[in-house]
Formats: structure tokens, sequence, C-alpha cells
């Protein structure tokens, strides 16, 4: 029998996107393993109702970790930094993780799985110099530090360069390391400068590991066609564009007028003035995020959803909601930067445009709203990317020769 181990930063149900895809994570690893032994240790920062038993494991144990900084260090912390270029806040931080993960018995399990939340990766770095990293795959959601987070405002300091060099310990101390995307395992190889491979096991979604019966909240449609965005605007992600060309699209034509809306349920810190923008026309409707229950159902019942990619340039991510609009089978229209991880997976040129080109995206829009005017069909813009047998062939190719 295969014995897991799988130590995880996040598994909330809800408000994350880590969350989602590791949560899917346990449940995909069950079915590629069913008679496999799976436990996970999970290193949770706060209190939260994660509804763990939906998770298809053997054992979880649970620990919500004090964070909080002595007042010491909150008080020499910035000095400290400006002189020896390390943070002893995120090292008390990365110590607290550590004090849990250092009693693991990790001596029985054939695959250790590490995975990182957010962009401090407090997980992996807490690994470093023990004995359980020399067995684990690491696995990195997004850039680390994060001058190198694509559309990141972070100035490249030395302290960034300090982070940097601690993870090249990490790294080349890992048995194995992993990304969600084809494009940011390869930065990460280029970026550590080694010549230990970085895998990809892009992220999956299962939806038996979530109560989906919370539909409460949910906006009814109003139209018969209606496009969808739900998610953060941040990285240079562009949504600006994308509905500047929807607004021409219903001003040129009173059948997108009387049959389409644009719906978006987004967080940022520009909701009033995209509100304010777009309020005279009434096909836009700008809304508060949701939980996942909701947001869930409102995204399945859209009849086009949309993915933005980090730009404006390049993005070297897989975004997390990629493999739940997969599931869906209805078209996706992805706003990409001319280098990007969306661009090598979609095989379909009619459900990508460009983010800088008003006039391919609008051309590209119009396409998808005539088609599901007149077809609802189901459609599969991303092929059999995220099959249960692309997930097995990655995670044996990650495997061999162990």
């Amino acid at each position: 029998m295969i014995k897991f181990l799988v130590i995880a930063q996040d598994l909330r149900v809800s408000g994350t996107s880590e969350g989602i895809v590791s949560r899917s994570f346990l449940s995909k690893l069950r079915t590629t393993y069913p008679n496999a032994l799976i436990d996970v240790v999970y290193l949770k920062s706060h209190p939260s109702e994660d509804q763990l038993d939906l998770l298809p494991v053997d054992s979880i144990k649970t620990h919500i970790l004090n964070l909080k900084y002595p007042f010491f260090i909150l008080l020499i912390n910035r000095l400290y930094w400006r002189i020896f270029h390390v943070s002893l806040a995120a090292r008390h931080r990365t110590n607290v993780y550590r004090s849990y993960i250092e009693k693991i018995d990790h001596q029985k399990y054939d695959h250790i799985f590490i995975r990182s939340a957010g962009l401090a990766h407090e997980t992996i770095l807490a690994a470093k110099d023990l004995p359980i990293l020399k067995r684990a795959i690491i696995n990195f959601h997004d850039p680390y530090p994060v001058f190198w987070y694509v559309g990141s405002q972070s100035k490249l300091t030395n302290l960034e360069m300090f982070k940097m060099k601690e993870m090249m310990s990490v790294v080349s101390q890992a048995k194995r390391c992993m990304s969600a995307a084809n494009t940011l395992s390869n930065d990460m190889e280029y970026l550590y400068g080694t010549r230990k491979k970085f895998y990809t096991l892009p992220h999956q979604y299962a939806d038996t590991v979530f109560d989906l019966s919370d539909t409460g909240k949910v906006l009814q449609k109003n139209k018969k066609i209606t496009i969808s965005y739900h998610g953060a605007i941040q990285f240079g992600r562009n949504i600006e564009i994308l509905l500047d060309a929807y607004e021409e699209l219903v001003e040129s034509n009173t059948d997108y007028k009387e049959n389409t809306e644009f719906v978006l349920r987004i967080k940022g810190t520009d909701m009033d003035k995209l509100r304010a923008r777009y309020s005279s026309t009434a096909n836009i409707v700008i809304l508060d995020t949701l939980n996942f229950s909701n947001s869930c159902f409102e995204q399945k019942h859209s009849d086009i959803n949309i993915i933005l990619e980090n730009g404006p340039i390049y993005c070297n991510i897989l975004v997390g909601k990629a493999p739940f609009l997969a599931a869906t089978n209805k078209p996706i229209l992805s706003i990409s930067p001319a280098r990007s991880e969306m661009r090598m997976i979609i095989k379909d040129n009619r459900y990508i445009a460009t983010c800088t080109d008003k006039e391919e995206i609008k051309q590209k829009l119009e396409t998808l709203i005539i088609q599901r005017l007149n077809s609802a069909e189901p459609v599969y813009p991303f092929g059999d990317y995220f099959s249960d047998e692309k997930f097995k062939n990655s995670l044996e190719e990650i495997f061999k020769n162990n």
C-alpha cells in the first residue's frame, strides 16, 4: 500500500484559490490511488470552518498556529532588516511552522507533498535543513519572492535577494520541486540556477470536496446570455478594456442589449471607480464577491465565463479557476498577454484574446455571444488537459526514479 503525507497550509472552502485546488488535489489523489493511505497535516493561520469531513483522506491533524509576533520583534524588526537584510518577523512566522513540521514522523511515508499558500511560502521555507525536506515534493503555488510575481509592484531590494538565497537552499535540498504551470516551472528552474527539474502538476477541481448547497445569494439570470467574471483585479489584470469592448458591442447592436448581460463579482481597490465608469450601461452589473458555493452556482449557469491572466506582457501562473471552468463545459474567453500559460493550454483560438487589443477582444467576445445565442451544446476549451488520466501521468512522472 502506497502511503502519502500531505502538509497543507490552506484547505479553506471559500475566498482562496489555493484552498480550492488543495482540496481538489486530495480528491484526485484518492481517485488515482484508491487503496493508498493518505494522511494530512494541516497548518492553518487562524480558526475557520473548513468542512474537512468532505476530504477523502485517512486522517487530518489540524494545528491552528499562533503567529502573533513577540513585542521585542516588533520593536527591532525594522532596524534589523535594514542592517542585516533579514526580516525577524518573517523568520518568526517560519519558525512557528517549522516547530510543527519537525515533529512529523516522515519515515513511514512513500511520498510527501508540502504545499504552499499565499506569497510567503512559510511551509516550504520552514522545512529548510530538516530531514523531511530531502524526501519531500515541494509545490510552488506562486513565484517566490514577490518581486518575480508578474504584475507585482514590489521592488528588488536586498531583503528580496536574501529571500531568494534562502529559497535556493530549500530548492537544492528538496527531493522534487513542482508548480501548477509549465511556464512557472521553467522560470523557477532558471531563477534558482538549479539543474533540478521543476515538474508541472496542473491545478485540479473536484466538486465532491465542497458542499455546494448554499445558493441563497445567487443572482438570477435576467438575460438569455450571461457573461461572468468572478475574481480579483490585481497583478496587471485588465478588466476595463474588456468592459469597454462589451459596452461598444451593446451600444452597437440592440440584440446584444436585449439578450446579454455582463455580471462581475470582483474584489479590489477600484470597485467604486468601476461602478461609476459603467453606471450608464445597464447590461454591466458589478457586485461584491460571494462564498464559493454561490459563486460556483453562478458560474456554472453562466453562458460565457471570463479568465483574466496577469499582465500585460507575461503570465507564468495557472489561474486557480481554470480547472473549475473546464468542468463546466461552457465557453470561456481568456484575456491574456502575448506569452502566457493559457496560450499553452487552450488550443482553440476562439477562446483567447490579447489583453491589450480591444478590437480582438470585441471580435472574440461577439463570436462567442453569437455562438451561444444559437447553441447551448457543451464545449471543451481546455480539451483533456485537466483529466484524471493527465493528472495520473503527471504524478507518475514526478514519482519515477524515486
